[in-house]
């Protein structure tokens, strides 16, 4: 009896600390969302050139790697999203050479847009350096998204805008 109590005892002690680990984070439908993408799209950047996404998740389920392939001589580049807590991040690996992390703002239960909005920079020498300062993922349905991001450098946004469409 003493050694079934001394048992019941520790799998209550266990399950204590396992239940925080289990709840669900307020970010993960933003994160759900995202992961609908995984495969390969297609689309435009704003002068016509062909773009190429592609989406894979990795690191057993934590963390989607978006690469970027802008096509020509232009240098591709990768996007990881990843839960952080109650928070939905991503850190943005830029031609720019720098490596924006954004947040995304707090979202409803059904997702149709996700706002990520500048929270810091890595190999960032001066603030007012070129670098990418938001992005907005709009999903219009199962096949197609579109990209906003926002570029600043000195003291002026410009903003870039992207429609894909899913590869079939």
């Amino acid at each position: 009896m003493k050694r079934h109590t001394i048992f019941l005892c520790f799998v209550v002690l266990i399950l204590l600390h396992v239940r925080p680990a289990l709840a669900q984070s307020k970010a993960e439908p933003g994160f759900d969302k995202l992961k609908s993408l995984i495969g390969e799209w297609q689309g435009k950047n704003p002068e016509g050139t062909p773009l190429r996404l592609t989406y894979q998740l990795f690191s057993g389920g934590s963390a989607l790697v978006e690469t970027m392939e802008p096509g020509g001589d232009r240098p591709s580049m990768i996007t990881v999203y990843h839960l952080d807590g109650d928070n939905l991040m991503m850190t943005h690996y830029c031609s720019a050479q720098n490596q924006p992390r954004m947040r995304a703002k707090p979202m409803a239960s059904k997702v149709n847009k996700i706002d990520f909005s500048f929270v810091d920079a890595t190999n960032l020498a001066n603030p007012s350096d070129g670098h990418m300062r938001g992005l907005v993922v709009t999903f219009a349905d199962d096949n197609h998204i579109t990209q906003e991001w926002t570029f600043l450098e000195d003291g002026k946004e410009s903003p870039w805008k992207f429609e894909f469409e899913r590869k079939k």
